[in-house]
């Protein structure tokens, strides 16, 4: 937005350094993005923040430069001259009929003007700013615009119906030629200007063309109005409008400057194209305006300012700059104000959280000195599911795992190239988005998995020679035949990816597997104290066949394991191998995730230990023979782990030798060999009995 420094310097002291001009308005929060010297003079290009209506006009940002830089504020409001004579009132008639949207209506008349060009200092401010002068009339409506921030408007009085203005809203049917000659299909709940019969104007947007202001002019009936924010907004939208007026109107202009604008418009048109300003105005307010636009007074405690501040603001400062601003300001007790907020700033300043930000911005935030902020004890304790993220974190950062965070948005291909995730997810349906960005973003993600294979070949495309990520977040699906929001299930998940390889070149480096990415998923489950199984699992959609589990908790399945099929799009460096969890399923014991953590220190004895070679079915899956190993296991069997896995020359076919490690200790007291002998022929005679390979059965 273009400002004039000549023009600006009409309402206040400006200071020498155009830059440090900019520079505190830049602080203030009113950033200044360009300083330019034009032919029509210096202009400051000035980023108005849309809550920042006031500040989008000469005299509103004149008043930020006279608090910045302890100037005073000339304001420029002036009465036309008064003479007796034919009175406004006696010339014109207002009548408002939709008070919702338009609370007040102030009209002035000036009769005998001579429309011609402006004068040279008009036109030349107005251009400074990127406007084009039209004519003395319509010049001045725009100047007082860009002056005070309240749009007008002219109308030829003599094509005005009926010497009457009616606010209402558009009837079926109707149309209106606008001032950029196109012409206009009004829909009914569009606001409308009109004389005795037909519309002349939209309301806070554009004129029409059938009562203009034109050479042949010489009575104008000046408009100066509120109109309701929603209103304008709704019906710039739907004709594809955007005006200067507009643009004000759909922020919230002043309701209290409609007369003070008309009169100080009144008195430069008599100026500039002569004429006579007739007695008086019709000055309009709908009932509902007191009511609407009342000003609050807010309650502004100094001690909490400064303290949410981080600065001893010092005394008095505050109230004189409040007061700079326009705002009304008066003491309520030590180091308290009572501050009733203007009439500019009743859209923007809601609450004492506004007033720090006035009073915190003008004081300069270069000038609040950096401090750690004070931290209060928490209100409560964490949930469970809080709980249960962090531990999750520590365990797979431990792990060697980063943490990502994709998008919940998918094209429908990705959000069906891997499973859904939960148990009932299957019967759902996917959740569509009903205005996406684009069809890549049309589908929420039914699983956390597809979002954590893109980021990893997004890595492997750059040459990592491994990745191991991990996200925390949420699937959802749609309950079938329930519409909207309340047939969509979400569900918070753990998904994990890896693949490559680990080590570093002078240690033994090894590629991941699946059971890398499987003792990862029983660490996280462990450290929630849950028990997690991993069945196979084939024809997932997505997964290399015989690489693939589901994971149980208490019978019931709760995620995927497995190795990604290579066949499923990208030619991958290395197996990517991924896994995904309900959050919901790890949360069953809170007490294991608030217990501290301890740590053992390494017995002084040594242990002992010793291998045990089974052989079984190959479909005997590795959760039957853990369990039975746990059920079976002796006290002093500390750990055990698979070692190896082996089919080939004299193993039976349909077999495999699985070995076993295993580490027996005493605590305080040194175990034997033959206690230990003893200890794994009583399991490997269980172990036979349960999954020992029979020729004969086969």
């Amino acid at each position: 937005m273009l400002f004039s420094l000549e023009w600006l310097a009409r309402y206040t002291d400006l200071p020498e350094d155009t830059a440090e001009l900019a520079r505190r308005l830049t602080a203030a929060g009113l950033a200044v993005e360009l300083v330019e010297e034009t032919e029509h003079g210096t202009v400051l290009d000035v980023d108005v923040t849309t809550n920042r209506v006031d500040a989008m006009n000469h005299l509103g940002l004149a008043r930020e430069v006279a608090v910045l830089f302890g100037g005073a504020l000339r304001e420029p409001w002036s009465e036309p001259p008064a003479e007796a004579g034919e009175e406004t009132a006696a010339a014109v008639r207002v009548e408002i009929d939709e008070p919702a949207l338009c609370t007040r209506y102030a009209a002035r008349v000036i009769r005998g003007v001579a429309v011609g060009p402006s004068p040279d200092w008009l036109a030349r401010r107005l251009r400074a700013i990127g406007q084009r002068p039209v004519n003395n009339v319509v010049d001045v409506t725009n100047y007082v615009l860009w002056e005070t921030g309240q749009p007008l408007h002219g109308f030829d009085l003599a094509k005005i119906e009926g010497a009457t203005i009616r606010v209402r809203r558009a009837r079926p049917g109707e149309r209106l030629v606008t001032l950029d000659g196109q012409e206009r299909k009004l829909a009914p709940d569009m606001l409308v200007i009109a004389d005795a019969s037909r519309p002349v104007g939209l309301a806070g947007v554009m004129g029409g063309e059938e009562s203009e202001v034109g050479p042949a002019t010489t009575d104008v009936l000046l408009e100066s109005a509120w109109f309701d924010p929603r209103s304008v907004r709704e019906t710039a939208k739907a004709l594809g409008m955007h005006t200067d007026a507009s643009h004000r109107f759909e922020r919230g202009a002043d309701p209290e400057l409609q007369a003070r604008a008309g009169a100080r418009a009144a008195a430069l048109m008599a100026e500039v194209a002569g004429g006579t300003v007739l007695a008086g105005a019709v000055d309009v307010l709908a009932p509902t305006h007191e009511e609407r636009h009342r000003r609050p007074a807010i309650a502004l405690d100094l001690g909490r300012l400064d303290a949410f501040g981080g600065v001893a603001v010092p005394e008095g400062r505050a109230t004189e700059w409040l007061r700079g601003l326009g705002f009304d300001v008066e003491e309520a007790g030590p180091r308290r104000l009572r501050v009733t907020v203007p009439p500019w700033r009743l859209g923007d300043v809601l609450e004492a959280a506004d007033l720090y930000e006035e009073v915190l911005r003008i004081h300069g935030y270069d000038a609040v000195p950096a401090t750690l902020p004070a931290l209060a004890e928490p209100d409560a304790p964490p949930t469970p599911r809080q709980l249960l993220r962090g531990r999750v974190r520590e365990v797979l950062a431990a792990c060697g795992y980063a943490e990502a965070a994709t998008w919940a948005f998918q094209s429908p291909e990705e959000a069906a190239s891997l499973p859904a995730l939960g148990d009932g997810a299957a019967a759902e349906e996917p959740v569509t988005v009903e205005n996406p960005l684009s069809e890549l973003y049309s589908t929420l993600r039914r699983s956390l998995l597809p979002g954590l294979v893109a980021d990893a070949r997004f890595n492997t495309r750059r040459g990592a020679e491994s990745v191991r990520l991990f996200e925390l977040g949420v699937a959802f699906g749609r309950r079938p035949g329930e519409e909207g929001a309340q047939g969509v299930v979400e569900r918070e998940a753990l998904g994990i990816v890896c693949g490559g390889a680990v080590g570093t070149p002078w240690d033994r480096r090894r590629e991941l597997d699946l059971f890398d990415l499987k003792g990862v998923v029983e660490a996280v489950a462990e450290a929630a104290g849950v028990a997690i199984e991993a069945r196979p699992a084939d024809g997932l959609r997505g997964f290399l066949a015989g690489a693939t589990a589901e994971l149980r908790v208490g019978g019931r399945r709760v995620g995927v394991l497995g190795r990604l099929d290579p066949q499923s799009g990208e030619d991958d460096p290395y197996p990517l191998y991924l896994a995904e969890v309900e959050l919901a399923a790890l949360e069953a014991d809170p007490e294991a995730l608030r217990a501290a953590r301890e740590v053992t220190a390494p017995p002084r004895l040594p242990g002992i230990e010793a291998d045990l070679t089974l052989t079984h079915a190959v479909d005997v899956p590795w959760a039957e023979i853990e369990a039975t190993v746990r059920e079976a296991a002796a006290p002093e069997l500390v750990r055990f782990r698979l070692k190896d896995r082996y089919t080939g020359r004299g193993v039976p076919e349909g077999a495999v030798n699985t070995t076993l490690t295993f580490l027996y200790h005493g605590g305080e007291r040194q175990l034997t060999q033959e206690e230990v002998n003893e200890k794994q022929q009583a399991l490997a005679a269980r172990l036979e009995s349960r999954f020992g390979w029979e020729e004969a059965a086969r």
